[in-house]
């Protein structure tokens, strides 16, 4: 069965149709890229995969679950424990240091301060950032900010990743270094990541890339 599923979904904004009719599935653990050009509805496709908005029409399965048959409060639960988000620029609050930036999707699912901080230490451990745990985001560079922001997205340990540009922000080598982070996240914990991208490299090292123009899914 698919990890996630997705029939018909339609998206208008004014008389501005910007998707036509998705439909896709993606399986666990595969690494999927959505390129095409500027306004070609890549955002879009991904907020609604990842319930941060709604279709007009058609469903979202993930794991099993059609989501947008969920109450709002439930859609957020299920948000939180079985989502991750990666973006451009990095979201991480600007008052509160790496590991406590990490920490936020855990306090929010209800673990104690001593069990979030102790995944937060492993994954930044794991990203290779656990010096810099006690660092605010402005004294991290773009690298370190968007590692940081990759612990953030795993500490729930989320079915699903979705990344929007997120080597958009970053010099070639910190963007190849998150690429290849992807794919080790992947065979580490068996991480599905959908990945919105201008970045071509990454997109053809994803198992499948998908292009959308008018609308509709192309490839």
């Amino acid at each position: 069965m698919a990890l996630i599923e997705a029939s018909g979904v339609t998206k208008k904004y004014g008389t501005l149709e910007v998707l036509k009719g998705i439909d896709l599935e993606i399986s666990a653990s595969e690494i999927v890229s959505i390129v095409g050009a500027s306004g070609a509805g890549k955002t879009t496709l991904l907020q609604i995969l990842g319930t941060l908005d709604q279709p007009d029409a058609g469903e979202v399965v993930i794991n099993g679950t059609n989501v947008f048959n969920l109450k709002d409060k439930d859609v957020s639960d299920f948000r939180n424990r079985s989502i991750g988000f990666v973006f451009q620029f990095h979201q991480l609050l600007p008052e509160f240091t790496a590991i406590e930036n990490v920490c936020l999707p855990a306090f929010i699912k209800g673990l104690t301060r001593k069990e979030a901080e102790a995944k937060a230490k492993k994954l930044l451990q794991f990203l290779n950032v656990e010096n810099r745990a006690n660092h605010k985001p402005n004294q991290l560079s773009g690298g370190e900010q968007q590692r940081v922001a990759v612990a953030r997205s795993l500490i729930n340990e989320p079915k699903v990743v979705f990344a929007d540009e997120p080597s958009g922000n970053l010099d070639t080598k910190n963007a190849s270094e998150l690429h290849k982070l992807f794919f080790d996240l992947r065979d580490e914990l068996g991480q599905t990541f959908v990945i919105v991208t201008h970045n071509e490299e990454l997109a053809e090292l994803a198992d499948r890339k998908l292009t959308i123009a008018d609308g509709r899914i192309q490839s």
